[in-house]
């Protein structure tokens, strides 16, 4: 793997567009998109990007690893991108990304139970720190607040949560570098969600051309190039600094939906999420580098595999 480096301005400049397009998804979904339709989108957007991107890779998954991509392919894919659209559909965009903060939480005791890691008492006031912001943010428009959109919202983040969990227990195998696992669980994810989108939301609906240009978006710019932006970025940086990027994805999402919507937040919201941002980038910052991982295959280190987990945590 290539040494990060810590002075690479350029290289910061074009990683970041990568959460910043992710923070674009739910202006698109709900402007550009027809409506209800939550498994559709999230196919449309994994499937062309997967294969895209399996082209480009020429690898596929063997042995054990046709059952491990297809694992983590649901999990981080096809439970995550149809949950994220039915939030993206029915809550307001700032709203539906800063429900993601409560991901390192969820992380943390997942962490616990199937990897053996004890949480320190800073990863744990950071995680509550971070889950009550959110809390402010969601139980202050508990008026008019959609229900189904909350709880859809973290069910997407706690499906990721498992889904980062695993990556880090799995690794990846011994020459497959991060285009061909993210191939695996694009193209894996938009299998899975094509026959329950036939199957629930009935046949593909007739796209103009805002649905066309939107769906061309997601999956390429959004998700082919953002997550190859992401992983190229992840080779040239060091750990804190593409985990200083992430808070741009919900951030560029509370923006578009003021700037662009005429979404409003109250003040007691923007503090929500001051709070729950900040205990998110509190929570990654002064991470020592780790040993070499019991779990991870073809001799690949945590810090290896952790930059894969903050690509899935910080992905939107």
């Amino acid at each position: 793997m290539r040494k990060p480096t810590t002075n690479r301005p350029a290289t910061i400049l074009l990683t970041a567009l990568a959460p910043v397009s992710w923070g674009t998804t739910y202006a698109v979904t709900t402007e550009f998109l027809p409506a209800d339709r939550p498994l559709f989108t999230g196919m449309m957007r994994a499937l062309p990007a997967g294969l895209v991107l399996l082209g480009l890779a020429r690898v596929l998954p063997r042995g054990v690893w046709w059952g491990k991509a297809a694992v983590l392919g649901a999990l981080n894919i096809g439970a995550f991108f149809p949950l994220l659209f039915l939030s993206a559909y029915r809550l307001p965009g700032g709203m539906a990304a800063v429900v993601g903060s409560v991901g390192p939480l969820i992380v943390l005791g997942l962490s616990a139970a199937l990897l053996g890691q004890r949480p320190t008492a800073r990863s744990v006031l950071t995680g509550l720190v971070a889950a009550f912001g959110v809390s402010l943010v969601v139980l202050k428009t508990a008026g008019a607040l959609d229900a189904v959109g909350a709880l859809a919202a973290l069910a997407a983040t706690a499906s990721m949560s498992a889904g980062t969990v695993l990556t880090k227990r799995w690794g990846r195998p011994e020459g497959v570098g991060p285009l061909a696992l993210t191939a695996w669980q694009l193209t894996a994810g938009g299998l899975l969600i094509a026959p329950l989108a036939l199957l629930v939301e009935g046949a593909p609906p007739a796209l103009d051309g805002r649905a066309v240009g939107g769906y061309l978006y997601l999956a390429l710019a959004n998700t082919a190039v953002a997550y190859w932006l992401w992983f190229r970025g992840i080779g040239r940086l060091t750990a804190t600094q593409v985990t200083f990027l992430g808070p741009l994805s919900p951030l560029t999402a509370a923006v578009v939906g003021w700037a662009a919507l005429g979404q409003t937040l109250t003040p007691v919201q923007l503090a929500g999420m001051v709070l729950a941002f900040g205990a998110t980038v509190v929570g990654q910052l002064g991470v020592r580098r780790p040993a070499r991982s019991a779990f991870g295959s073809g001799g690949r280190e945590h810090g290896e595999v952790s930059a894969d987990l903050r690509f899935l945590l910080a992905r939107r």
